[in-house]
């Protein structure tokens, strides 16, 4: 699925559509260029599930754990990886036992996450300074049914 998203607005209806969509737990792995509005997408999908506080970007702490409704969610930032040992000291293979959803920001840098994950949302820049473009991938049967209940009737 393509969608040329016009403002930051589109970002949030698309991420909340998802998010509402979504029944059970799965991987999600979000990519894009810096400030291509990854973070912002992880912000409206946990605002959609209910999370009312803030959502700090997890470039330095790597990893920040919410659970919006009881349902955790791991919002999962790699850009500062370097080494793939570090995988294993921050335990981010635990976080992929099937109970909690994972919103993996970078997964560039831990190529065998791709393997699991049920959704991938690529996010560029477009052709004006709040402009998007989104391409949804489903991964995974999870990632399939997510999108076929989606409703991204209110996005661009």
């Amino acid at each position: 699925m393509k969608f040329a998203l016009r403002s930051e607005a589109d970002t949030r209806q698309a991420a909340a559509a998802v998010a509402r969509a979504q029944t059970e737990p799965g991987l999600v792995l979000l990519q894009g260029e810096l400030g291509a509005g990854k973070t912002a997408w992880a912000r409206a999908f946990l605002a959609a599930l209910g999370h009312a506080d803030a959502v700090p970007s997890p470039t330095y702490t790597l990893v920040e754990p919410y659970a919006p409704g009881g349902r955790p969610v791991y919002h999962v930032d790699l850009y500062r990886l370097r080494d793939p040992a570090e995988l294993e000291e921050l335990g981010l293979r635990e976080l992929l036992d099937g109970r909690a959803t994972v919103l993996l920001e970078w997964p560039e840098r831990w190529p065998a996450a791709a393997v699991r994950a049920d959704l991938r949302v690529r996010l560029a820049a477009g052709a004006a300074e709040e402009r998007r473009e989104l391409r949804l991938e489903a991964l995974s049967e999870c990632g399939r049914a997510w999108l076929a209940r989606a409703d991204f009737s209110g996005v661009a």
